[in-house]
């Protein structure tokens, strides 16, 4: 399929060809559920801790005698059941991020693709560089194309002005061919691609 290729001043350039082995399959919700729920388990940092009976600072004496006093047996002040004891099956440090098949993630990032180009949002950029690295002027710019949340994914190496520019700018993200992913495609309302980085993505997914 071919779509237009603009330019920041929202000006037809030229076309580009998009290959329906990576923008043209059939989106499938399970697996960009899946797809998102791995990136965002493998980002959790685990690091929630409750300590258990055997980190419990307190005494190891039994509370009292095991019998005769009328009362049920106690070990240790540290149980649970008392005050400042230990948490039982409480959470520890641990790793959250689960296994997902290569092809799967690859196919996510296919159907990510897809998505946005079915649902008309997605847009071909002729290059993401400017002159000035004035943030006021490319608000500007996004304004008139009517950019209010968008991902800007542009090729390996990235035009440090053009970086510099969108760092400030809310619900504007900016990332390099090798950073595309599925949570940050569908988390914003427009993609937008240079033609770098569509050529660098098709090479890579085909």
């Amino acid at each position: 399929m071919k779509v237009a290729v603009k330019n920041l001043e929202n000006a037809d350039v030229g076309q580009i060809e998009l290959l329906d082995v990576v923008f043209g399959v059939t989106p499938r919700r399970d697996i960009l559920t899946r797809m998102v729920n791995f990136q965002l388990a493998k980002r959790r940092s685990g690091n929630h801790k409750v300590k258990i009976i055997s980190e419990v600072s307190g005494t190891t004496k039994k509370p009292w005698a095991q019998k005769g006093t009328g009362r049920a047996r106690q070990g240790s002040l540290r149980s649970p059941q008392f005050r400042k004891g230990g948490v039982i099956f409480g959470p520890v440090v641990r790793d959250h991020a689960h296994d997902l098949p290569k092809k799967v993630r690859q196919l996510a990032l296919r159907m990510a693709l897809a998505t946005k180009q079915k649902e008309g949002k997605l847009i071909v950029l002729d290059q993401a560089k400017l002159d000035s690295y004035k943030t006021k002027n490319l608000v500007a710019k996004f304004a008139k194309l009517g950019w209010n949340s968008a991902l800007i994914i542009d090729g390996a190496n990235l035009d440090e002005n053009f970086a510099k520019a969108t760092r400030n700018i809310k619900n504007i993200d900016l990332l390099p061919e090798q950073g595309a992913n599925v949570y940050d495609i569908l988390r914003r309302d427009v993609l937008v691609l240079t033609k770098n980085a569509v050529e660098q993505l098709q090479e890579r997914l085909k």
